[in-house]
């Protein structure tokens, strides 16, 4: 596995190079590519160096043992030291998801539950809302679909990082967000004190970064236009500004009306539509692609429930890594790290394993 390290080296000096000079960054749209790359293959030279370093620590450490016993105690944590920095190339060098450093573009909508569910909805948006600052992101609400208790049917948001390390990017981070989240809790509506359980999907798409980078002929959308409409159906505006593009090849349709420009409410329709064909093209990649690289945790099934938030005993619990803890307060508040570090870490071990049985 590390017989790849040489070759991505001497990525790192071309990409420095490149980095080097101005024409790369009089386009933005190249620039921010390379970036991204460079950020990578600069945390596995990193990785690399130390892994080296600290194997000529431990050499060191027993050359000198051979002659000074004081030198032998310092040998087993070089033993160590130098396994975790092997360990952490290792992770390094697993075949990373391409999309990793985009932005994404997430939808949570109402499910079994009702009025219950839409409240749930406007939950998970404040908690990944906190989570997304915590990690110094920037959120922009998108569309939004009132419910008549206060929470959300749906909300649409586009979440943006200016890091161009895809370790630290939002799809690297929030893609494993996808799916059914059952919650367990008394309903503010609830009389009698009982327990009901509701279910918000999620789904997250890495964003654009350039519209040019999904081709849509413009003779293949259907848009219609209409009045904006709140809870309860009511207009909340007098001319048709909501605007609803379907892509008739895909059958993929959006509908914008948070905005009082009807322009406004189509631009922001077209990255969400450019997203979702994005992530259709992805999917049809995957499908396609070697175990190694997909992930084995982050399924193409968006009915799969993945998360269950228990409110009467403060538990949360992720049905794919086996996570579990009971501080879900925290969690409600954006101390989402350790649930997402979780999912990260079983989808690399999962990865390594595959790409053990290829090697043997």
């Amino acid at each position: 596995m590390f017989e790849s390290v040489a070759v991505l080296l001497a990525e790192h000096e071309d990409l420095t190079q490149q980095l080097s000079d101005p024409a790369v960054h009089a386009d933005a749209a190249r620039a921010k590519k390379i970036n991204r790359r460079y950020a990578e293959v600069s945390r596995i030279k990193a990785a690399h160096e130390a892994w080296t370093a600290a194997g000529e620590d431990l050499d060191a450490a027993k050359e000198l043992a051979r002659e000074d016993e004081a030198f032998a105690a310092e040998v087993p944590s070089l033993e160590e030291h130098l396994a975790e920095t092997q360990e952490r190339l290792r992770r390094l060098l697993i075949p990373r998801d391409p999309d990793d450093g985009r932005d994404v573009i997430m939808e949570i909508k109402g499910g079994e539950g009702g009025a219950e569910s839409a409240l749930f909805a406007a939950d998970l948006l404040r908690m990944y809302t906190h989570y997304a600052e915590s990690k110094g992101w920037k959120v922009e609400l998108l569309d939004k679909t009132d419910s008549d208790l206060g929470g959300f049917k749906d909300v649409q948001v586009a979440i943006k990082s200016n890091s161009t390390d895809p370790a630290q990017g939002v799809w690297a981070n929030l893609k494993y967000e996808g799916g059914v989240h059952r919650v367990q809790r008394v309903p503010a509506t609830e009389s009698q004190g009982r327990i009901h359980t509701s279910t918000t999907g999620v789904l997250v798409f890495p964003e654009v970064d350039e519209p040019e980078e999904v081709e849509i002929n413009q003779n293949d959308l259907k848009i219609d236009v209409y009045r904006s409409s709140g809870p309860g159906g009511q207009s909340v505006n007098t001319t048709d500004s909501a605007v609803r593009i379907t892509h008739l090849p895909t059958g993929i349709t959006v509908a914008m009306q948070n905005e009082k420009s009807q322009l406004q409410n189509r631009e922001a329709g077209m990255r969400v539509l450019r997203a979702r064909i994005l992530a259709k093209q992805q999917e049809e990649i995957d499908a396609l692609a070697s175990d190694a690289r997909k992930s084995q945790i982050r399924g193409m099934d968006r009915s799969e429930r993945i998360r269950t938030y228990n409110f009467p005993e403060n538990r949360i619990a992720d049905h794919r890594t086996g996570y579990k803890s009971y501080d879900l307060d925290r969690v409600m508040d954006g101390a989402l790290e350790p649930v997402v570090e979780s999912c990260i870490r079983a989808d690399e071990e999962a990865r390594l394993a595959v790409i053990g049985d290829q090697s043997a």
